[in-house]
């Protein structure tokens, strides 16, 4: 890791965000809550309490064994404060808004994943601070870096207050009381959303497009193995807790699908000048979607494969395993 550490801080100089693009991202950020959140019910909630192993063994592996795996990794392999910390940031994200869509997509159980993205929203207003700033202090390579960011916790909850807890909140008010355009306009949120967020990331890397190239490298080996660490966390807890095949599918995606736009949200309101973390979260936010999209893949194709064997043979079609 020592080439990866000479090379990167010295290609950054810091991504800058003007307050018109910050105030626009975290809009962004809200608006494709809201968008998650129309389907939303009170439902959801009184799910997790009835049936609580699935959701319970996801966020045990969310909030948990990823911010501490990831704190363990980056200490062990030496990885420079910046790039740890931003990955530490990351791990420390509840799931993204666009696992329950891969999970359907995935032919995996939705109400499990929207279940988990309800629930890890809310746990998130204290458990990201919380991990950040304890994952951050216990790995002695970030540890001065964190407390030179110095992040005020409160000021870190109100965002994720702002972005994530009341644009939910408001979603699910506006879709029980309006269902019809609800079911109408959820998928139109969801894609919009998309398409916008990959805009914000696309326009903030064109602005420095000599630094992500010099970097792109380094650092995209960095997100994909972490990405897969966390996708791997997620299977690994769902395995140990003998989830039914589609609830672990479910779980893996969620652990998988972190809230990097939570991340960058974060980092620019509270420290522009992170330009390390702010490489690391920006990439995770394109590369989450490619792995996740294809992992959703693999299972549609092997599920409609098992389907169309069992109607070829006549026999019961067996469950999936992956």
């Amino acid at each position: 890791m020592n080439e990866l550490n000479s090379v990167v801080p010295a290609a950054i100089d810091g991504f800058q965000m003007s307050p018109a693009a910050l105030l626009a991202l975290n809009t962004v950020l809200a608006f494709m809550m809201f968008g998650v959140s129309l389907g939303l019910r009170t439902a959801d909630f009184r799910r997790v309490l009835r049936r609580p192993v699935a959701p319970v063994t996801g966020l045990v592996a969310q909030f948990l064994l990823l911010p501490a795996v990831t704190c363990a990794a980056t200490w062990a392999l030496d990885i420079s404060p910046g790039l740890a910390l931003g990955m530490i940031l990351v791990s420390c994200c509840p799931g993204g808004t666009f696992s329950n869509v891969m999970t359907w997509i995935g032919r995996a159980n939705v109400a499990t994943s929207v279940s988990m993205t309800a629930v890890s929203s809310l746990v998130a207003v204290v458990a990201t601070p919380f991990n950040f700033a304890l994952y951050g202090s216990l790995n002695p390579n970030t540890r001065e870096l964190l407390q030179a960011i110095a992040l005020p916790a409160e000021n870190m909850v109100v965002i994720v207050v702002m972005v994530l807890a009341l644009p939910m909140v408001l979603g699910m008010v506006v879709g029980a009381r309006f269902p019809g355009f609800a079911k109408r306009s959820e998928q139109h949120f969801r894609s919009a959303s998309l398409l916008v967020f990959l805009l914000f990331v696309v326009i903030s890397f064109s602005k420095h497009w000599q630094t992500a190239l010099q970097v792109a490298g380094s650092v995209l080996v960095l997100v994909i193995a972490h990405n897969a660490l966390a996708f791997l966390v997620g299977d690994l807890t769902s395995r140990a807790a003998r989830l039914p095949v589609a609830d672990r599918r479910a779980v893996t995606m969620e652990v998988g699908i972190q809230n990097s736009g939570l991340a960058l949200a974060i980092l620019f309101t509270f420290y522009p000048a992170a330009g390390e973390m702010l490489v690391v979260a920006g990439f995770w936010g394109v590369w989450h979607l490619v792995a996740g999209l294809s992992l959703a893949g693999y299972w549609n194709y092997s599920e409609r494969r098992l389907r169309a064997r069992a109607d070829k043979t006549g026999a019961p079609e067996a469950p999936s395993t992956v």
